[in-house]
């Protein structure tokens, strides 16, 4: 089935102004389902949860299904593992207090130093209740973690690892299975960043085998919120900090004061547009049909056709990037290594900041960023910060191959000084 990019895009709004939207990783456009569902919970269920009154009882009745709807994306095992919050960042930092009271001196927490400083700096915070921070390292050559030594960094004083399912920065995918066996085996806790792979491909929390896992739903299509997965057995073990009359139960006790109720209709919405694009554009997968079906069926198709667009529009990016003189790509560059990588490409141009580069596409149109993108342990290591990070071009299922065409064109005269 061929690829309806003209279709999906006749959905989202922005992209009529005729912009080139290559800045995705830090935050994707929204089509027009998103936008009427967060304008219909205004007019029909603007009220707080759990009254007798007619739209109180729409606001439960939508919040129960995003919970299944988000469960769905990310197959898990019931609707009531699934946490709401501000963001990726603030409910990482909130499960990372709630954590540290488990905690004793010397117990060992794991990050990488491939992540986003979100999850990292949560995590880095419980050295003030005597944790010991340790960490996986990266190869500079390919932006990819070194995980040869992972049984001498996991151990019987493990008691968290922190990974993340791709780096915002690189698009680096990495062994997070692979991770998650190593810390399951001495009994530590696996929390996942899966908030850059989740627009790329589908998520199954199932086969990860995590414990915890987060996402931002605006960078799949949907509103500015965070979504957490908690196995109902770890979230059982916690007590989370929270007011005194707020319920007990989970997951809302995990959810702090009143949630952002338009935005979780829009996070709905979200999970329903990759639905209905897996209707359209999804080829059958024998696989995915035999392991999963309705909702979760449609969506692994979804995933699947994105995937598969996205990677030969990256393939195009990529081999003009790599043509261009002074300019270097960091991360993984070959082709028969993209099962490992994410469409996001992290480059610098020699003789100008990344500031000036970013400044001069968006002149010409083209939203891409720069800088270090919170992936601040990255870009110091590779020595990249102190001279203004890097620019990031990423690919999201509504782009084409004549924007990326145009990018090219634009960067070539950028870099050829005109």
């Amino acid at each position: 089935m061929e690829y309806p990019v003209e279709n999906i895009r006749a959905q989202f709004p922005a992209l009529a102004s005729g912009a080139i939207f290559f800045d995705g990783p830090g935050g994707t456009q929204v089509p027009q389902a998103v936008i009427d569902a967060v304008a219909a919970y205004y007019r029909e269920a603007n009220a707080n949860e759990h009254g007798p009154f007619a739209t109180s009882q729409r606001s439960d009745a939508l919040i129960a299904g995003a919970r299944q709807a988000v469960g769905d994306f990310i197959n898990a095992r019931e609707a009531g593992e699934i946490v709401f919050g501000a963001n990726m960042t603030t409910l990482t930092m909130h499960l990372a207090r709630t954590l540290g009271k488990t905690l004793r001196p010397g117990d060992e927490i794991v990050v990488t130093r491939l992540d986003h400083d979100a999850n990292v700096a949560p995590w880095l915070h419980l050295r003030e209740a005597g944790a010991v921070v340790r960490w996986l390292e990266i190869d500079p050559a390919d932006c990819t973690l070194k995980l040869d030594g992972l049984d001498k960094i996991i151990n019987q004083k493990t008691r968290i690892v922190a990974v993340g399912l791709a780096s915002n920065a690189f698009g680096t995918i990495n062994d997070a299975p692979r991770i998650a066996a190593a810390a399951k085996k001495y009994g530590a806790l696996t929390f996942v960043d899966a908030v850059h792979y989740a627009p790329h491909r589908a998520i199954d929390v199932q086969l990860l085998d995590c414990d915890f896992l987060a996402c931002s739903p605006y960078k799949f299509y949907g509103p500015h919120s965070g979504v957490l997965y908690g196995r109902r057995e770890a979230l059982e073990r916690l007590q989370p900090y929270k007011v005194r009359p707020a319920l007990d139960s989970i997951p809302d006790c995990f959810e702090t004061g009143t949630k952002n109720h338009e935005n979780i209709a829009g996070i709905a919405a979200a999970v329903d547009f990759l639905s209905w694009l897996g209707e359209i554009a999804g080829t059958p997968d024998p696989g995915a049909v035999a392991r999963y079906s309705g909702r979760r069926a449609l969506l692994a198709q979804a995933l699947a056709a994105i995937q598969a667009h996205e990677t030969r529009l990256f393939s195009r990016l990529l081999a003009g990037l790599l043509a261009i003189a002074g300019l270097r790509v960091y991360g993984i560059t070959d082709p028969g290594r993209f099962a490992w990588r994410t469409p996001t490409a992290c480059f610098t141009l020699s003789g100008l900041a990344p500031a000036e580069v970013a400044a001069k596409l968006a002149a010409a149109g083209i939203c891409v960023w720069e800088g270090n993108y919170y992936a601040w342990e990255p870009m110091k290591f590779l020595e990249l910060e102190a001279k203004g990070g890097a620019v990031r071009a990423g690919l999201a299922l509504y782009n084409t191959s004549s924007e990326v065409d145009h990018f090219l064109e634009e960067l070539n005269r950028i870099a050829h000084g005109a």
